[in-house]
């Protein structure tokens, strides 16, 4: 009689509520699907996620692991602020490394983690991308008003036009590009609407996270984020990275700023362009799981 196939492991977790399917394939063989990420993610007849996660070896020799993201529907995201400090935390719990400090390797390139205790972990995020043809952000495809350029150079601000309606934008790229809107109340902030006709909008050739970021003083924004090709989420990693970097080029706050989003608070760090953006918070383990032999 032929042997059974092995079941496979998984691990629910999040962050902020920012939540994730995460799968160790350093230990274990793992094949993926877009059929089986969109059955997994849905919350009512599946496990539920935001992403998955998907902890690998890495292909260059300075990297620790390699981090692969899959959106809800299926396709595949450059990287992940909140998700992060999840395989982080996990990979040691996993005992794949004892290291404190680790490289990882994603398709945004290298970024480093580094876990203080089971509640506090830092990662240091690549360096911003302003440049409108990198992001990839092109503001003629809205056929719609010349982009402004702030103080320090930076192609900061642009205005697109969708369905009639004039949108004031920062685009910036974290890894994944993200459009940043100001708003005056966070809480009536249309992200729903406004977040789905963004995300698709042609000035975005690759989408866009959508964010909606109110400024409170120069220490302290709130946020909510539209993620592109899931939704609102209760949090965003790399939304609340891109929305400090947006404000810090508008002058508008400080280096350091406590950035509260539904799911709970990140402290964001960012010095200025050519400087890396640093991020910390936590991220909860909430159950392992089993599932029949992907293949």
């Amino acid at each position: 009689m032929a042997a059974q196939p092995q079941a496979i492991s998984f691990h629910k977790m999040h962050s902020l509520g920012n939540d994730f399917m995460v799968f160790d394939a350093v230990s274990q063989n793992l094949a993926l699907d877009t059929d089986q990420i969109t059955t997994w993610s849905d919350r009512n007849r599946g496990i539920g996620f935001d992403q998955l996660l998907v902890i690998e070896p890495p292909t260059v020799p300075e990297a620790d692991f390699y981090f692969r993201i899959y959106n809800a529907d299926g396709t595949e995201a450059e990287q992940c602020g909140n998700g992060t400090r999840c395989v982080a935390a996990l990979a040691r719990q996993l005992a794949l490394t004892k290291k404190h400090e680790l490289v990882w390797q994603s398709l945004a390139g290298i970024f480093r983690t580094t876990v203080s205790t089971n509640n506090q972990i830092g990662t240091e995020m690549t360096v911003p991308v302003l440049d409108h043809a990198d992001i990839p952000f092109q503001p003629e495809a809205s056929g719609d008003g010349p982009t402004e350029t702030s103080a320090n150079g930076s192609r900061s601000e642009s205005t697109i036009c969708e369905s009639g309606e004039r949108f004031q934008i920062t685009p910036v790229s974290m890894g994944n590009p993200h459009a940043v809107l100001f708003v005056d109340d966070i809480f009536d902030a249309p992200v729903d609407t406004i977040g789905a006709r963004l995300t698709r909008h042609p000035s975005f050739p690759e989408g866009a996270n959508v964010g909606f970021c109110q400024v409170v003083d120069r220490q302290f924004v709130r946020l909510r984020v539209y993620e592109r090709g899931v939704g609102e989420t209760l949090a965003c990693g790399t939304g609340a990275c891109a929305a400090v970097v947006a404000a810090r080029l508008h002058d508008r706050v400080d280096e350091r700023v406590k950035v509260s989003m539904p799911g709970g608070k990140l402290w964001i760090a960012w010095s200025g362009p050519g400087s890396a953006v640093t991020m910390s918070g936590s991220a909860t383990h909430v159950y392992q799981g089993e599932l029949p032999h992907v293949s």
